[in-house]
């Protein structure tokens, strides 16, 4: 018997482990969910008896040193910040990795010793990153493959609403990591547009967006994903003039985030005496400056950030409650914990709800005379993927994550994929 360690029971785990459940039986798996949460690990095991939950906690480090030496193969669901411990004890203890999150410096510094070990890190095998890695490379293959080369590359990547779903300032429901919504653009971002690095800092990535049509949604608003050029020698685009790689949200959503980010509320380093106890506009005001002349908090906020009594962008952050006087009632200790729990409690799907999930990619390949058709052109290429959840039910996201993961698990517990070290879903054996 095969044995399966699931770590991480969150929002976009159900569909991972349901589909792990139900080849457990034909292939002889034993799937085990932890969660620091064991009532929410229990509830996505739903009594299978090929399954089994367990409290776990990331800090135990015996505990995760148990679990990972018993288990064939973990899928690491856990935050950013808990893949490198977890992904080093699976080199250690020999046991193979498959993660949704990115390949960050310290997981792909494990790689040469998880080769030699015999131990694939196999990471960003989810969405975005992943569906989008594995479509991209399928469509840059196919143009080297005429002899063609790639001058511009543009990868967006989207996790919202269903537009029937939208029923908030907005626009935005939470159907993934709440802190990664929290802690988005936190590291900047660079890319290249027509020959020009741009580079973008952390506080003003919500500032640097442009209008993106996408077929069969509408108009979005893009704004820039981290660092485009790493993926320059990945997927083989030496010679593109633009690449970049964004992320969609409907229109509305960026220009009131951009208040957040200028305020300072998206920073997980500000601790908060007795923060259970106070108020959103208590927490606001720490990060005003003295001054201001404005009555309330909200008309000191307005205040400091110009922004005029009518504004969307101000009504969307007193509708998300950053000028409620109640208590917040966060069990935390950052603003980050608090922004965390707003986000949650505010922006959900509406009853009957659904999400929806965009990857677009937008390509312009050159064929030298010779290559292909003979005589020299230019080829644009789009393909766009909208994947809608059920009402109700299992979100897009959960399913668009956990499916290429569940699949991997299966290939490596195959012996499909013969590959060691830190991999990320761009190798033809992926």
């Amino acid at each position: 018997m095969k044995k399966i360690v699931v770590l991480g029971a969150g929002q976009s785990s159900p569909y991972l482990i349901r589909h792990l459940l139900g080849q457990a039986a034909d292939r002889g798996w034993l799937v085990t969910v932890g969660d620091l949460d064991p009532d929410l690990a229990a509830a996505r095991v739903a009594d299978h008896p090929r399954g089994e939950a367990i409290a776990f906690d990331a800090a135990a480090t015996g505990r995760l040193e148990a679990l990972v030496t018993d288990a064939d193969l973990v899928v690491n669901l856990m935050p950013p910040d808990l893949q490198p411990p977890i992904a080093r004890e699976c080199v250690h203890q020999y046991t193979h990795m498959v993660s949704v999150s990115y390949a960050t410096p310290e997981v792909r510094a494990l790689g040469e010793e998880a080769a030699r070990r015999g131990v694939l890190l196999l990471m960003e095998v989810g969405l975005d990153p992943g569906i989008d890695h594995m479509a991209s490379m399928s469509l840059i293959d196919r143009v080297h493959r005429r002899g063609g080369v790639v001058e511009s590359f543009v990868s967006y990547g989207s996790g919202v609403p269903a537009p029937d779903s939208v029923d908030n300032p907005l626009a935005y429901a939470i159907t993934w990591s709440p802190r990664s919504v929290v802690l988005a653009g936190r590291d900047g971002a660079h890319f290249l547009r027509d020959g020009r690095l741009r580079a973008v800092p952390k506080h003003r990535v919500f500032d640097c967006t442009w209008p993106v049509e996408v077929e069969g949604v509408g108009p979005m608003t893009a704004y820039p994903n981290r660092d485009s050029l790493a993926y320059r020698q990945t997927f083989g685009l030496a010679q593109a003039h633009t690449l970049i790689r964004g992320t969609l949200r409907h229109p509305g959503f960026c220009s009131a985030w951009r208040q957040v980010v200028r305020l300072g509320l998206n920073t997980e380093r500000i601790s908060v005496p007795r923060l259970a106890e106070r108020s959103f506009a208590e927490l606001v005001e720490m990060f005003l400056p003295e001054g201001l002349s404005g009555g309330t908090v909200e008309e000191r906020v307005a205040e400091f950030l110009a922004l005029p009594p009518g504004d969307a962008a101000l009504a969307g952050l007193r509708w998300l409650g950053l000028f409620s006087s109640e208590p917040t009632g966060v069990n935390g200790e950052t603003v980050t914990d608090a922004l965390v729990q707003l986000l949650l409690d505010r922006l959900r799907l509406p009853p009957g709800g659904r999400d929806m999930v965009v990857l677009l990619h937008e390509l312009v390949a050159r064929y030298p005379a010779g290559a292909g058709e003979g005589a020299a052109r230019r080829e644009r290429i789009t393909a766009t993927l909208v994947e809608y959840g059920e009402p109700d039910g299992i979100t897009a996201m959960a399913r668009t994550v956990g499916l290429p993961a569940s699949l991997a698990t299966r290939l490596v517990l195959d012996g499909a994929i013969d590959l060691a070290g830190c991999h990320i879903p761009t190798e033809p054996a992926v």
